[in-house]
């Protein structure tokens, strides 16, 4: 198998992962939601918001780089520079994990009660803390063995935690329920399953690590004492680490921090406009159901569009700046029309989705409008990418700092305006912001262009398949009357899916948003989806192929 079979192998295994662990999460909250009051689930979710931020505070950013170090190493023959390296990585994870730990379990009641004005979830919060135990450690674990090019430890590892955590969430969750605890206990329950995912997931990496290990042994020659590599001072791996990581942390906690800061401000800035009560409740859809389904839509276009960034990297190094321009656009491109079906899909049955997944209707408008803004989260995503692919992080570091801050004073300024969803606008403009800082600062690396003349047919298919997954929507609802609420629209969800997944392509097409000869550089799922549509463009279009 070559180099890049290899690399895109293992892109598909970590990006078939997180969509399975995606699913998983999705089937975990629906059954939490119908148990929890509007007070457990603001607090699960807040205590879960808190949770993934120091998660990537502690962890994001290391294991990348940490990969990058290992696979270096090896590439020159120095597998004990790299052991070392691992070595120092591995102490790091414990000594961060047990810090962050204790950090969050003592700031818990304070952060609840004075902070997000939702004392009921200082339990919740304190609950997950222990998992924060083991996963800076599971972290290093995988960046070694992605380096090492086992992708499969990983995406395994992901899987078994998400599976422990679905299970006991939900068993906690309605053992307690069923023996009468209060919403705040359901949700400190539910929220304890975290720390058995993480015992899960760190079982796997220690049987693959003791799997690597023998074969280590067999292959490569044990440490010594002098020798060359093995005694590297840890501050200079420190050192190496942090200088690498540290932008890339801050770049990867932009939606976490996004949705702590949501989960922070919703209830101080509402509760003086409509009531603690309504507030309470704005802030469960919201952290419950609106952040959980519009976390979809960017899995399968991130993990796409991510699969060009070794590319782009290699064409950069090599000063090829014809081949980086169209990787570049191409990566852009692949992230907005893979990642658009899903968003019109699930905004425009927003109502429908609601219906089917939770015990009220209530919020479907919170649902469909954060699903609508996970476009500009795609494109932020992927430009970040593109600028740690070229070699520029701090440049990627500085927009989203720009983007945050815009995201603080746009939710204090439209929050009296228009509620929750201008808190909801503040988040679309923050990605909005670092996606054009991102553009901008591109393009002062290598001239390129995102749409071209392509915008009219790109925005005439939104328009026509946003208006169509409405209209159906609209239709499909109300066969409520006819049969029982949750099969309509269980039903109308299909029939939207159904229409607009068949349209897209087709329209992509015809409207030459998608052309024939520039489908080899697209990843093999499209090209597959794509190129029997390319006999539309042939018959049906004459003109030039711009």
């Amino acid at each position: 198998m070559s180099k890049k079979e290899s690399f895109i192998k293992g892109t598909l295994i970590l990006a078939g992962a997180a969509l399975l662990v995606r699913l998983l999460g999705l089937f975990q909250r629906v059954p939490l939601e119908h148990v929890f009051g509007d007070t457990g689930n603001a607090s699960y979710g807040l205590a879960n918001n808190v949770y993934l931020m120091l998660l990537t505070i502690a962890s994001a950013g290391i294991p990348s780089t940490l990969s990058k170090m290992v696979s270096e190493r090896y590439a020159l023959n120095k597998p004990e520079e790299a052991r070392r390296v691992y070595k120092a990585a591995l102490m790091f994870g414990a000594v961060s994990g047990v810090l962050i730990t204790v950090f969050l379990y003592l700031i818990a009641p304070y952060y609840a009660t004075n902070i997000a004005k939702v004392p009921e979830a200082s339990a919740a919060i304190r609950a997950i803390a222990p998992a924060l135990l083991l996963f800076p450690t599971i972290a290093m674990m995988r960046g070694y063995f992605q380096g090492r090019g086992n992708m499969t430890a990983s995406g395994i590892s992901q899987i078994m935690e998400q599976i422990l955590r679905v299970i006991t969430a939900i068993g906690l969750a309605f053992v307690m329920y069923g023996m009468g605890y209060s919403d705040k206990w359901l949700a400190a329950g539910a929220s304890f399953g975290s720390v058995f995912g993480s015992i899960g997931a760190f079982g796997v990496m220690v049987y693959y690590a003791m799997k690597l290990r023998k074969e280590d042994e067999r292959k490569l020659p044990p440490l010594e004492s002098g020798t060359t590599g093995a005694d590297i001072p840890y501050k200079r791996i420190y050192l190496d680490i942090f200088k690498l990581s540290i932008p890339i942390v801050l770049t990867s906690l932009t939606v976490s921090a996004v949705n702590f800061i949501d989960g922070s401000i919703v209830k101080t800035l509402l509760i003086n406009h409509i009531g603690e009560a309504a507030a309470e409740q704005a802030l469960a859809f919201l952290t419950s159901r609106a952040q959980m389904v519009a976390g979809i839509p960017p899995i399968l276009a991130i993990a796409l569009s991510t699969s060009l960034i070794p590319v782009i990297s290699a064409a950069f190094v090599k000063k090829d700046e014809a081949h980086l321009r169209s990787q570049v656009t191409l990566a852009m491109r692949v992230s907005i029309l893979s990642g658009l079906p899903l968003v019109l899909v699930l905004g425009t049955t927003a109502y429908s989705v609601n219906g089917l997944l939770f015990k009220s209707l209530d919020g479907y408008g919170i649902v469909g409008f954060l699903t609508f803004m996970t476009i500009f989260q795609i494109t932020m995503m992927t430009s970040n990418s593109i600028l740690l692919g070229v070699g520029k992080p701090y440049l990627s570091m500085v927009n989203v700092m720009v983007g945050i801050v815009v995201k603080l004073v746009a939710s204090y300024a439209l929050a009296p305006v228009w509620g929750i969803y201008g808190i909801i606008t503040a988040t679309g403009l923050c990605f909005l912001v670092i996606t054009l800082l991102n553009l901008w600062t591109m393009k002062k690396i290598v001239p390129f262009s995102l749409m071209g003349n392509r915008w009219v047919g790109f925005l005439l298919t939104v328009v026509v398949l946003g208006g169509a997954g409405y209209g159906l929507n609209q239709a499909g609802i109300q066969m409520v009357s006819i049969m029982p609420a949750r099969v309509a629209f269980f039903l109308t969800c299909c029939i939207v899916g159904l229409a607009v997944v068949a349209l897209y392509p087709v329209m992509l097409v015809l409207l030459r948003v998608v052309r024939k000869d520039e489908l080899p550089g697209y990843p093999a799922p499209l090209r597959k989806l794509l190129s029997p549509l390319m006999r539309l463009q042939r018959s049906g279009q004459a003109g030039s192929s711009k």
